[in-house]
């Protein structure tokens, strides 16, 4: 695989761009592999490309129903952040948030990694405590945090209405370094280091089946044919339900959609994250300026991909 890099595209353009390669290969699935992993978006992506460059397990096959990064990868709202209360959850979650800050040059693929601040807004008193206690929380699990007031909000936001119009905004919790990553580019950065690494990343291949011998999972049947693995993982965020069904064990997971949007772009307006969970929702802009914005889950078990504003 190339390198992408200042050169290469300087090279590119003198070749009027016909010599870019395909960033991953399509491969046809083989017989058996020692493991398959079930879902191609981050999380998949990722479980695969960590089995090969921290243990060396590469023959590897990533099968996706339809296209990479087309399930909850492609349709989150994007926001990084690590600033949680317990102990385990900051821990997984600043791991996850730290690996951000150097993906790109380990990838050498940009994932548009934007650490541009994560609020959480206090809207009434206990919420002031609460994150009060985060915030001391946080320091003692070595996750940089600080609770801010009123006037820090409106500098670090200067759109926002701080009497309300429903709460007032009494101060937020602050993270300097959590922000936003672009969810596809996540994806294809991966894909693309998994393909580099000889894994086959297999799109429009739905497994359908899990073949086992007793307790031991010998394959999978898919819509492009019988695939045999050694091991099997199941990283297909809301669908793992139906996929453990498969394989004949039942999980203690509901699943239900929860509802975002995305607006036409508008010019700059705002440059951080802003939650609230008061009201229960959070909002950012992308890069190409569009307003993305979060709220609630639904209150009924479902597996769609549509919202319904």
């Amino acid at each position: 695989m190339s390198r992408y890099s200042v050169f290469a595209v300087a090279r590119q353009a003198m070749r009027h761009h016909l010599g870019w390669e395909r960033a991953w290969a399509s491969p046809e699935p083989r017989a058996h592999y020692d493991a398959v992993i079930v879902g191609a978006g981050g999380h998949g992506l990722a479980t695969a490309y960590y089995l090969g460059r921290v243990h060396g397990i590469r023959n590897v096959a990533i099968l996706e129903k339809g296209w990479l990064g087309g399930g909850n990868t492609g349709r989150n709202t994007t926001i990084i952040r690590s600033n949680y209360l317990q102990d385990p959850s900051a821990a997984i979650y600043e791991k996850a948030r730290s690996l951000y800050e150097t993906l790109s040059q380990e990838l050498n693929y940009n994932v548009m990694f934007s650490p541009r601040g994560v609020m959480m807004l206090a809207q009434t008193q206990a919420e002031i405590r609460g994150y009060q206690r985060t915030a001391h929380a946080n320091a003692l699990q070595g996750v940089r945090t600080e609770f801010i007031g009123p006037r820090r909000v409106k500098e670090l936001c200067p759109i926002i209405n701080l009497a309300g119009p429903r709460y007032p905004v009494l101060g937020a919790l602050w993270q300097a370094r959590g922000g936003t990553a672009r969810h596809d580019a996540v994806a294809w950065g991966y894909a693309r280091a998994c393909s580099d690494m000889g894994m086959h990343v297999i799109q429009q291949c739905e497994v359908t089946g899990v073949h086992r011998d007793g307790d031991r999972v010998t394959g999978v049947e898919t819509s492009r044919g019988r695939i045999g693995c050694d091991k099997l993982g199941i990283v297909v965020a809301g669908h793992t339900t139906q996929v453990a069904d498969m394989a004949g064990f039942r999980l203690p997971i509901e699943s239900v959609a929860l509802q975002a949007c995305v607006s036409e772009p508008i010019k700059p307006a705002m440059d951080v994250v802003v939650m609230a969970n008061t009201v229960h929702g959070y909002m950012s802009q992308s890069d190409k300026g569009e307003m993305v914005i979060g709220g609630g889950t639904d209150g009924f078990n479902n597996f769609t991909h549509r919202g319904s504003f």
